[in-house]
């Protein structure tokens, strides 16, 4: 069972907030009274070895206190509110957890997910009260796929809204106009042969790969008003919209602008040479 993280954070935000300022407003205001009460009973409570001294440290130990979980939640609330609102409405990280992006993205890439470019949304419910841009052909975007709505996906924005997206021989169309490619290299992998290229989409280059040894499954879709054709840029090892269907706009969260680290696994070192932008 995966957990839906952005709630359980909105949870915590709005709950340790909760308990702060009613400690704010309806205890804390009882404790300082019963403090100062005691100051006036006690006036030499602050000068060293004075009778009032003593008797104040005594009476002291009676007072109401500060709860342990008031405590906590005054010291976690603006920790978790600083990540809330970097996290919901700036970059939030993300990890790569499989190939499907190969070669543009590997596994244990870590990137930054730029959550505001195509407009601000409120948190959990996923509704865009801010309108900024839209998602343009070629853009590396992070969302919640039709068939699994609590988990992230990344692919590459292959159609817009009104798009007719064809497959054919392993070449790609856009309204009937091929997507140009131009082969670098052939790698054989076992019973595999991928061959590597550079793809021209919405204007600027990228990398793609092809396994010349699996059969292609050609298909003609139009994508719907409000919807996305995505694809994986590794094309023959990629679940995406040929086989879930397109992305709601609804469900996008943002746009992928940089790997800022790579990390196999948790026994091993962390690299650093893959930084940089991502196309």
């Amino acid at each position: 069972m995966s957990l839906d993280f952005p709630l359980i954070l909105v949870i915590l935000v709005f709950g340790t907030g909760l308990i702060w300022l009613a400690d704010r407003l309806l205890w804390a205001p009882g404790r300082q009274r019963s403090l100062d009460a005691l100051c006036t009973e006690y006036p030499e409570w602050n000068q060293n070895g004075s009778a009032d001294a003593k008797r104040f440290t005594v009476a002291a130990e009676t007072l109401p206190r500060e709860s342990t979980i008031v405590e906590y939640s005054r010291s976690f609330f603006p920790v978790l509110a600083v990540v809330f609102v970097l996290r919901s409405f700036l970059a939030e990280p993300f990890q790569i957890p499989s190939s499907s992006m190969v070669p543009t993205l590997e596994v244990g890439d870590y990137i930054l997910v730029n959550k505001f470019v195509y407009g601000i949304r409120l948190p959990v419910l996923r509704t865009k009260v801010l309108s900024i841009s839209e998602p343009k052909r070629g853009d590396v975007m992070v969302f919640f796929p039709p068939h699994l709505n609590k988990t992230y996906y990344i692919k590459r924005v292959i159609g817009l809204p009104g798009d007719v997206v064809s497959y054919r021989s392993k070449r790609l169309y856009v309204n009937g106009e091929p997507i140009p490619f131009e082969p670098l290299a052939e790698v054989p992998d076992g019973r595999s042969r991928y061959q590597m290229g550079i793809s021209q989409l919405g204007g600027k280059n990228h990398l793609q790969q092809v396994n010349l040894m699996r059969p292609g499954r050609d298909f003609t879709v139009t994508v719907k008003a409000g919807h996305y054709f995505m694809m994986g840029d590794n094309r023959d090892n990629s679940s995406d919209s040929r086989v879930w269907g397109q992305v709601s706009e609804r469900d996008i969260v943002g746009k992928a602008f940089a790997i800022w680290m790579h990390w196999d696994s948790l026994f091993s070192i962390p690299r650093f040479d893959r930084v940089g932008g991502i196309e």
